[in-house]
């Protein structure tokens, strides 16, 4: 079976990395295309993947339109070279235009509800779209598949990911050290119009927050947008394919970046979510597991953090709600691999009939 992977974002690169190990031990013949948006090729090239570029990020509204033209064209070229029997991405409207032109299926693996234009240009071309079971958006109940899980549970699994604790010593911590990260988004995607959160234009704000934080332990921040000199001492300086070695030492992390708070949450990382705009995937970890909050104002965010860093045994507490989680998830990545693998013989009428038992039937919907 030939297999194309159509890749638009740094977390799609993390997303897909042991499926499409997986599926070539397997023998599969995977094609990986990928658009040069932030540190998507960079973390390719880290992995080893070879892989062939079809596009820029296009980032203005009016040039959005054309960019999915050309980014179609471009990517119907190496399908049609490829010969691809399956298409597979994260929501790439990319991928899925070009399967349905090739009359060929399209699997879309998704978890983020908010990002309406995309899906909109996505699901009807699509064959199957397969989310975590708290995902909020609408889908075709025909194409929809449910699972017991997050994307972050596809990389960040005990199964794949066991943290480096080398990275600490490369920042002269120590695993005793109080961590403090907080992350910050530009706020420029399609899906980010309306959405709040920290003012990064109120500097001396901001600084607050900082030296608040502060009196507690090390503090880093990393950002999509680039704040004054004053911030230089807190900007974190690593490798960025380690940043999850680190976050697993980290003791709390606050920040506008979901990903990142799901990714502190599979790792048993208390988290603070500083937005008004929400997912279903970190509801199920506030409301079901306990592991983080969801708070739209900064001053009551920064307020929550400082009660939980006074909070006696927090890392304790977080790794017992961590070990629930993963008790009641299942591993993602199997779940790709043999949705993938098994897709032409086993996927009929929007239902997915699993072929191995080690899926109990209740993690899986």
């Amino acid at each position: 079976m030939r297999i194309l992977i159509d890749i638009g974002h740094p977390a799609h690169v993390h997303l897909f990395k042991n499926a499409i190990w997986n599926l070539r031990h397997k023998g599969y013949e995977v094609k990986i295309t990928a658009r040069n948006k932030e540190i998507t090729l960079y973390l390719l090239n880290v992995y080893g993947f070879e892989y062939e570029l079809v596009g820029e990020v296009v980032k203005e509204l009016m040039s959005k339109g054309l960019g999915i033209i050309k980014g179609d064209y471009k990517l119907y070229k190496v399908a049609k070279e490829f010969r691809p029997d399956i298409f597979v991405s994260m929501t790439s409207p990319y991928a899925a235009h070009v399967s349905w032109v090739l009359r060929k299926p399209h699997i879309t693996f998704n978890d983020t509800e908010v990002q309406t234009l995309i899906n909109w240009m996505t699901y009807p071309f699509t064959e199957v779209i397969c989310t975590p079971s708290c995902y909020k958006g609408k889908v075709n109940p025909k194409k929809h598949v449910k699972y017991e899980g997050y994307h972050e549970l596809a990389y960040l699994h005990p199964n794949y990911y066991k943290p480096d604790p080398s990275i600490l010593e490369y920042l002269g911590l120590s695993e005793s050290d109080v961590i403090i990260q907080l992350r910050f988004s530009s706020k420029d995607s399609s899906h980010d119009i309306g959405v709040t959160g920290f003012d990064l234009k109120n500097r001396e704000k901001l600084m607050s927050y900082f030296k608040t934080l502060e009196r507690y332990g090390d503090v880093f921040y990393t950002s999509e947008t680039k704040l004054g000199k004053e911030f230089d001492k807190y900007l974190l300086k690593i490798p960025v394919n380690r940043i999850h070695d680190l976050l697993a030492y980290t003791t709390l992390y606050i920040g506008e970046g979901a990903t990142m708070a799901s990714e502190a949450g599979v790792l048993g990382v208390p988290w603070i979510f500083v937005s008004n705009q929400t997912r279903g995937y970190l509801e199920d970890q506030e409301k079901n597991y306990g592991l983080g909050y969801i708070i739209s104002d900064p001053e009551q965010a920064i307020e929550k953090a400082v009660e939980l860093l006074e909070s006696d045994n927090l890392k304790n507490e977080w790794q017992k709600k961590k070990a629930k989680l993963l008790n009641e998830k299942i591993d993602v990545t199997k779940f790709m691999t043999e949705f993938i693998e098994n897709y032409l013989e086993s996927f009929y009428g929007g239902k997915w009939t699993f072929l191995h038992s080690d899926f109990p039937p209740s993690k899986i919907i």
